[in-house]
């Protein structure tokens, strides 16, 4: 039985793509819109995906013959083509968007002033043109968005972190007397790319209160995992795998690493703590926000799209002792807290039933062996990350030895 019709921008990509087998196996009729340009960055900074990817149009033939099911399928820059995005939105008439087309790492946007300039104007372009659409087209779809838990910003807030929304007591400039109210919890960028996440919350909001927009917006942990069952149904249904230092995930980047035989490139003392989701939870947590849409005239729904916080020097450990890999302590390139603790409420994806896949050895065993056939493909030297948040900041490609327990 159809569910309906469900446009995903940037369908193309490391998340998008998933995304898109799984929704279209569960009986939406999926339309992919991409442009491609995650393809020409890596054509830009002379890599490519650890596994081989087919071309689009090879991607959907597949999945036809494989499953029966169609795919479709339109090339418009929504950052840039408004009246092809506007066309193409009065044709379709979906029921919901998701919305992936950004830029996704931060590394890249602080690369140079270009990349810095460019992820801005992509990706803040492409959110409004697409919300701008809707309202001149009077379409009541609901936009399903990847946001990033790096909204926050990745201090010890001393607090779990809410799913958007914070009570709050504001003291009065004036009377200096307290008014108790709700506020969006005050955003904390740590990258022009996390900047552009906040700048749509932005417009989200102001969409939903000015046009009625429904709105959710999925604050993502990072991604680790490289395949989903859909994925893995035929080689020219895999996924792209980044490993390089601007665009790999941090944990798939650590096997890959030990695949290679290579040093896991742990920055600073790997104190850190971030958020993390499986990438098949990711895809049952978009079709879940898809079947229960925020009703008409409530606010921007805002979930914590993570299933588990871990420290960063803790993951390695787990790959090492997986992997017999070596860990290495880098100068960081990125300006950050050594050391944060990390808790987040997950209310929203938890309400599902979601059985998430949590880090465990088995996981990482099964993407090393995958890592390990493709070992040809692994270029050492884009391994490091060579993208710094400030100019002067050291590109450390030495490291230290870990000698910790």
């Amino acid at each position: 039985m159809e569910k309906g019709t469900v446009v995903i921008l940037g369908g193309d990509g490391f998340c998008g793509w998933p995304a898109a087998l799984h929704l279209s196996y569960r009986g939406y009729q999926v339309v992919i819109v991409d442009n491609h340009s995650r393809r020409a960055i890596d054509e830009m900074l002379e890599i490519g995906s650890m596994v081989p990817i087919a071309n689009i149009a090879n991607r959907i033939r597949r999945w036809c013959d494989v499953t029966g099911r169609q795919i479709g399928y339109a090339r418009i820059s929504i950052d840039k083509e408004y009246q092809k995005l506007v066309s193409f939105l009065d044709q379709v008439q979906p029921m919901a968007v998701v919305h992936f087309a950004e830029q996704r790492a931060a590394p890249f946007s602080m690369k140079s002033p270009a990349n810095k300039r460019y992820t801005v104007d992509n990706n803040v372009g492409a959110t409004h043109n697409l919300l701008c659409a809707l309202v001149e087209l009077g379409l009541d779809a609901h936009v399903v968005h990847l946001g990033m838990m790096g909204v926050y910003g990745y201090g010890t807030a001393g607090m779990a972190i809410p799913e958007g929304y914070v009570d709050a007591k504001l003291k009065d400039p004036i009377t200096e007397e307290w008014v108790e109210t709700q506020i969006y919890y005050p955003a904390n960028p740590g990258s022009v790319y996390h900047m552009t996440k906040v700048l749509d919350t932005q417009l989200f909001y102001y969409y939903n209160k000015n046009d009625g927009l429904r709105i959710t917006d999925l604050h993502q942990g990072i991604i680790w995992g490289v395949a989903t069952p859909h994925t893995l149904m035929h080689e020219e249904l895999a996924n792209r795998v980044d490993y390089d230092g601007d665009y790999g995930t941090v944990l798939n980047r650590f096997i890959v690493q030990a695949a290679k035989g290579h040093p896991m490139t742990v920055f600073g003392t790997g104190g850190q703590t971030r958020a993390f989701i499986h990438l098949q939870d990711m895809c049952q947590c978009i079709e879940w926000a898809i079947s229960q849409p925020p009703a008409k005239g409530q606010r921007v729904r805002v979930w914590n799209q993570t299933t588990e916080q871990l420290n960063i020097l803790e993951v390695a450990k787990l790959v090492a002792k997986v992997t017999g890999g070596e860990i290495r302590l880098y100068e960081n390139p990125r300006l950050e807290d050594a050391e944060n603790k990390l808790q987040a409420k997950m209310d929203g994806i938890l309400s599902s039933g979601l059985d998430p896949i949590k880090l465990n050895e088995v996981e990482v065993g099964e993407i090393y062996d995958l890592a390990c056939k493709y070992t040809d493909r692994i270029e050492v030297d884009k391994i490091y990350c060579t993208s710094t948040w400030r100019e002067g900041m050291v590109v450390d490609k030495r490291g230290i030895s870990y000698e910790g327990a």
